[in-house]
């Protein structure tokens, strides 16, 4: 590979949550229709260039977990899907979050695209992990990181994430 593509490129609507340690965007190569596998590995190539080595996948599916592993990148999948219980799969995910960021893992975050939930589990886990002490402040800070507001989907998961048990002191 030669040129400006030789470093790859930052998936689509990439987002430092907390800077240069936990980033949200929307799937490596692209969301279903729009998905391209050169893009997805231009966009792993960026990221394994810029220091990332953990990718959480709140996708459905298995979509992408293949080209991680063909990657060589760690990964982990917590399913999020609508109109489920998502209590399992947020403390699942945000103590793998926790874990990961005290091991000094820089990870990003992604569904099929960068919507309201994947804003919702970036500021979920802002609560849950005590960083910031309430679900305003989250949901402020992640609707200006991300230029957007957060819709309904993405507020429920802020609040059902304030529910969960809190993280446990190391």
């Amino acid at each position: 590979m030669k040129g400006k593509w030789a470093a790859g490129i930052p998936p689509r609507n990439f987002t430092w949550i907390i800077r240069d340690r936990l980033a949200i965007s929307e799937r490596p190569g692209g969301f279903a229709p729009n998905h391209r596998r050169v893009r997805r590995q231009e966009e792993i190539i960026w990221l394994r260039g810029q220091g990332f080595n953990r990718v959480v996948s709140l996708l459905t599916s298995h979509h992408n977990l293949y080209a991680y592993d063909e990657e060589d990148l760690d990964y982990a999948h917590f399913p999020l899907a609508p109109n489920i219980d998502a209590r399992p799969a947020l403390a699942d995910c945000y103590r793998d979050l926790d874990r990961s960021l005290r091991d000094g893992l820089r990870i990003l975050v992604h569904q099929e695209g960068l919507g309201d939930r994947v804003m919702g589990v970036a500021a979920g886990f802002l609560v849950w992990s005590g960083r910031l002490a309430s679900s305003a402040q989250a949901i402020n800070l992640v609707e200006r990181l991300v230029g957007h507001p957060m819709g309904s989907a993405g507020r429920e998961l802020v609040v059902t994430s304030a529910r969960l048990p809190p993280r446990q002191p190391v």
